[in-house]
């Protein structure tokens, strides 16, 4: 799985982070930087839920 960050869509409301800070972590700039962008399958269920639940849906999982 690879995920993307739309940064012209982040607002850095940090759910994300909160949500798999792992992978997502939020910087001083206010928007998410991805720590990992091809996380390990046990942070499947972490991610799709921070992508669902981003406001702006600047997340996106991508497959393969």
């Amino acid at each position: 799985m690879k995920i993307s960050v739309d940064m012209t869509r982040c607002t850095g409301h940090g759910f994300c982070e909160a949500l798999a800070e792992d992978v997502f972590e939020v910087r001083s700039d206010g928007v998410t930087h991805l720590l990992d962008d091809d996380p390990a399958e046990s942070h499947r269920e972490a991610v799709q839920e921070a992508v669902d639940t981003c406001p702006t849906r600047a997340l996106s999982l991508l497959e393969g």
